[in-house]
């Protein structure tokens, strides 16, 4: 048997025997070939085989992940046709509700989704009710689906933890929200890095920042000092103040005890 590894996937597929090698049979691959019979098929080897049958592989890969990213296009489409019938704050939240997240409008009790994905349609009463909060955690929203956020001009709470597409491009685009953001969360998101988080300095009315769990962040305490220094009325939470600066052995501090910021 031979063991095929692609990426962290091992394929068990290309079980060869002997029968299949006469004259009598041929090998399928996956684009539905068969290999030449006679004198033709003594000459291929077991080398041009692995490359034919990857090379499949990848372009199967590839279409996936092209049908995959097509989905994501679709979820993130614009909803202009509602906002011109019911107003930016019920487009706004339609296009929340539908990604899986939920809203609040002022003075409303927050709408979430079932687990069918099911939700109330008493949103669409509420056409002339700001929306102040938006929990969007888990959301495949993308730079292109910011347009349907950026209707929520009176927006306070945007949490975006998770969000597998949130990165640098997306924050560059908050500028819009900066007179009404006063919390943003951007935990875990994978894409996120320092250059996204220094386009936040738009955001001067900022109150809680949420920076924790950022791969992306190669020095994650030193981040936070520069965010805090440029947002000054912002709390900057989710890294320890030492985290990531890296110091070497010479350059550790003897006194062990937190230091206390002015």
């Amino acid at each position: 048997m031979w063991d095929l590894v692609l990426g962290d996937r091992r394929i068990n597929s290309l079980r060869l025997v002997a029968r299949m090698w006469n004259g009598t049979r041929g090998i399928h691959r996956l684009g539905g070939a068969v290999v030449p019979e006679g004198n033709q098929k003594k000459e291929r080897t077991m080398l041009q085989f692995l490359t034919n049958h990857f090379y499949d592989v990848e372009a199967l890969r590839g279409y996936l992940l092209q049908r995959e990213m097509s989905k994501v296009h679709m979820k993130n489409r614009s909803f202009t046709w509602l906002e011109e019938q019911h107003g930016p704050y019920c487009a706004g939240a339609f296009f929340i509700l539908k990604q899986g997240g939920a809203v609040k409008f002022r003075d409303k009790e927050w709408i979430r989704p079932d687990k069918y994905g099911h939700f109330s349609p008493e949103f669409w009463n509420f056409q002339e009710v700001p929306v102040e909060a938006v929990d969007a955690s888990d959301c495949e929203i993308n730079y292109e689906g910011l347009d349907n956020l950026l209707l929520l001009k009176e927006l306070q709470s945007l949490l975006l933890q998770r969000c597998p597409h949130v990165d640098d491009w997306c924050l560059s685009r908050l500028y819009p929200l900066a007179d009404s953001l006063q919390e943003l969360s951007l935990a875990g998101c994978p894409r996120v890095s320092e250059r996204g988080l220094a386009c936040l300095h738009h955001l001067q009315n900022l109150r809680r920042l949420d920076i924790s769990d950022l791969p992306a962040v190669s020095n994650p305490g030193l981040t936070q000092i520069l965010v805090e220094e440029m947002l000054p009325n912002c709390k900057v939470v989710g890294v320890d103040w030492a985290e990531g600066l890296k110091l070497g052995p010479e350059e550790q501090p003897q006194d062990t005890a937190s230091p206390v910021l002015a």
